[in-house]
């Protein structure tokens, strides 16, 4: 009778299990991510900066830009990035525009710049500066996104330890790691403070393993060590959208760029 029992009990447990749905494993992003380097496709993202203390906040720069593709990842950008909050009050987020509005476009590694720092001292008839071995964002890249999950490595180290956590990962790094593995970071931020800098991020994917959103927060004075910078943070978060749309970076006209700035 027990054999009867256990046989019935074993048929029932494999027709329970046969009829559950299968539940797919979650998607690899750096997979998902390298599935996406198409010649002439890309992905679009804006992001938002905020400087923190104590219990004040300001938002200090916004962002908007693209990165377009080749077969092995990122081979230009397009940003632009303006102040969040424009006021003629000398103690508002960069008054003097040093950091916004500008843009930079970005082929291989040379990178044109426009506007920001490099406003005031372009010749006569030209608006863009172009240095072979240049920034991703010109000055305004200090205070935009230094993480760029659209580089497998830097992707696949940020997920290395990192906890699930909803339809994300959070955790943690630093401007060490990513100046290791990151030649976005590198080129944003050639000169820092501390390799020691924590950087605590929360990474956001779509069911097919792309990302969504990235938000990253660290001390400010790990970009400047300044006592004016002190105790506050900056968190940084960038969103993503239209992945695998066609994305075109050219060059600015050859006859608006110029090698050299007046003094």
């Amino acid at each position: 009778m027990k054999r009867v029992i256990a046989g019935m009990s074993a048929a029932a447990a494999v027709t329970l299990t046969t009829a559950l749905p299968a539940q797919a494993a979650p998607a690899d992003p750096v997979k998902a991510l390298r599935g996406q380097f198409v010649a002439g496709k890309g992905v679009k993202f804006t992001e938002q900066s905020t400087v923190t203390w104590e219990d004040n906040s300001e938002p200090y720069i916004r962002r908007t830009g693209s990165f377009q593709f080749g077969k092995t990842g990122i081979v230009a950008s397009d940003i632009s990035s303006k102040t969040a909050e424009e006021s003629d009050d000398p103690s508002a987020p960069d008054p003097t525009g040093v950091f916004a509005p500008s843009r930079t476009i970005r082929i291989g590694t040379t990178s044109y710049a426009s506007g920001g720092s490099y406003r005031e001292d372009m010749p006569k008839g030209k608006s863009w500066y172009k240095d072979p071995d240049g920034m991703t964002g010109g000055a305004s890249g200090w205070f935009g996104q230094l993480v760029n999950v659209a580089e497998p490595a830097t992707l696949a180290s940020l997920l290395k330890g990192a906890k699930r956590a909803g339809g994300g990962y959070s955790g943690t790094t630093t401007f060490g790691k990513l100046a290791k593995v990151s030649p976005w970071f590198r080129a944003t931020l050639p000169l820092r403070s501390s390799d020691k800098t924590v950087v605590t991020f929360k990474l956001t994917v779509n069911r097919g393993g792309l990302p969504q959103r990235l938000t990253t927060s660290y001390p400010v004075t790990g970009i400047f060590d300044s006592s004016g910078w002190a105790g506050k943070t900056l968190t940084v978060d960038t969103r993503f959208t239209g992945w695998g749309t066609k994305v075109s970076i050219k060059a600015p006209p050859a006859n608006k760029v110029t090698t050299k700035l007046e003094d």
